[in-house]
Parts: C-alpha cells; structure tokens; sequence
C-alpha cells in the first residue's frame, strides 16, 4: 500500500464520514487518551478491561488522580492484549490489518508480540500522523504503518492478511459493507476479531443511555444481531462470542472518579448494567 495521501474526496465519501473525521481531527488534546498514553508512550483509544486495584483509591489525596490515571491505562492495554489472544498462530511473516486504528497503541503491542507487519487504516489524518510519529520514535515504522484510508475500501491486496481487528470502531460503519472487506483481504482460514459496544435487540431499538453515547462520539451504535447478520453473510464464522460487559464496568466506575471524567460515564454505567448494552468479543475465521 503506498504511504502518499490520497485526496480525502477519496476517502470520505459521505457527509457521516466527514463529521466522524471532523470529531476526531478535532479532538487533538483530549485527556482521555493522551494523559494515559504519557505513562509508557502507548496510545489507545478504547476503553479498560478488568477489576481496578481498589488501594488506588486510598492513601495520599493530592496523588490519587495520579494512580486512577495510571491503572485506567493498565486496564486499557489489559483490554488490547484480550484483543491480541485471540488471533491465533500469528508469526513474523504473516500480515495484521488494524481498521480503524485510532493512535496505534494496539498495532505496535501487536508488533512486538509477534514481529509481524501491521498496516493500520483511519479516516482522520490526525490520528494517522499521531500514530505513526509513535512506530517511528518506537523504531518500528518499517514494520507498523498507519494510512489515511477508509476501512471499507482499504486499497490493500486480497487475500493479504492473516488477520484483522476493530477494537470500538464498527459503530462507525456500515456492518456489511465492512465484514465484505475483511473477508476480502483475508486469507482462507484467517481470522477477524471484532470488540465492539452493541444495543440489545430485546429492548426493540438503542435506550436513552444508548441514543447518548452515540450523540456523544457522533457513532451508530448497531443491534447485536446485525453483527451476526453482516458475519455469515460474508463468509465469516464465529468461533467465541464473549460477553466483556461485567468486566468493562470497573474501568468506567474508576474512571467516573477520575480528572479524565467527560461526563458519559454515567450512560455508559446505566445502558450496561440495565442490560441495554452490550460489550461483545466477537471472533470469525474466514471461510
């Protein structure tokens, strides 16, 4: 894939996908992400996995903030290697595609895991020069590059990846669209894992928490059964669905105390735990 940026007329292609780029292209400087990636110089943009260690919450008040920040990052880069074990027998010579790769975080935990090639896609040119100024001050932009690119139309070669993730990117898209893609660029047997928040069908449409969260990060929020829908529908077969929702929890509960607080803590917290919302694990090989 070249490296040289195409004309975002190209990429962009609907007035939804200028306004999520918008949003992130212009939320340069939110804490959220960058006070936690400044612990280690590894940048996520997703959300924690696991309990909290509960003595962050103790002990000297004008360094308490301090120790939330650094165990909200343990648990982000926590969620990111769940994400990472799933992908199978990954080696140095096989090819991983990040979609919606975001800072980078998780591609260059993915290099240096398994020594393999991983291109990450974005459609905010920001996020991809923020990305990777990090491999190349890490040392490894030879073998982790991020693109200006849409993850459903990525330009790369078919057949060509082992593996492919989203990790809290597909309320951006179209689900059918998107898993066509996948399975195009994925060899035969290769796998996709997918984390992702989704509305439960049960309630008959997304709940007011919900319907904020997608105001919020300017998303759609899909229906869990259109994942499997969109999933068998490109030849993509679920080998695990996992449930993350109770694990998830803890991380927004610390970070509802946290400086880093934006204030749609609290509908994430109500949407999960009256069971209107799902955060699912969901991993296919291609078939």
């Amino acid at each position: 894939m070249t490296t040289t940026t195409p004309d975002p007329a190209a990429v962009l292609r609907t007035a939804f996908q200028k306004s999520v780029a918008n949003y992130w292209n212009t939320n340069q400087q939110d804490p959220v992400n960058l006070r936690l990636g400044e612990i280690d110089d590894l940048y996520h943009h997703h959300y924690g996995l696991g309990e909290y260690d509960p003595s962050v919450l103790a002990g000297p008040e004008e360094t308490r903030d301090e120790r939330i920040i650094k165990e909200m990052h343990r648990l982000e880069t926590a969620q990111a290697d769940v994400l990472l074990d799933q992908l199978g027998d990954i080696r140095p010579e096989h090819r991983l595609l990040d979609a919606g790769s975001g800072r980078g975080g998780t591609s260059i935990m993915a290099n240096a895991r398994f020594g393999c090639t991983i291109d990450g896609v974005s459609i905010s040119e920001y996020q991809v020069g923020f990305a990777n100024d990090r491999a190349r001050q890490r040392g490894v932009a030879d073998k982790v590059r991020f693109h200006f690119r849409n993850m459903l139309d990525t330009g790369l070669e078919s057949g060509s990846r082992r593996a492919i993730w989203t990790n809290e990117t597909t309320m951006y898209v179209d689900l059918h669209q998107a898993f066509a893609e996948f399975a195009r660029l994925l060899e035969f047997g290769g796998r996709y894992v997918c984390i992702t928040g989704c509305y439960n069908d049960i309630t008959g449409g997304p709940s007011r928490a919900v319907s904020q969260i997608d105001q919020h990060y300017i998303c759609n929020i899909h229906p869990r059964s259109e994942y499997f829908k969109a999933l068998a529908a490109n030849n993509l077969v679920p080998i695990s669905v996992v449930d993350l929702t109770p694990d998830t929890i803890p991380y927004w509960e610390l970070r509802a105390k946290s400086s880093v607080a934006t204030g749609i803590e609290d509908p994430f917290l109500t949407a999960y735990k009256e069971g209107s919302f799902h955060y699912l694990m969901i991993v296919a090989d291609k078939v």
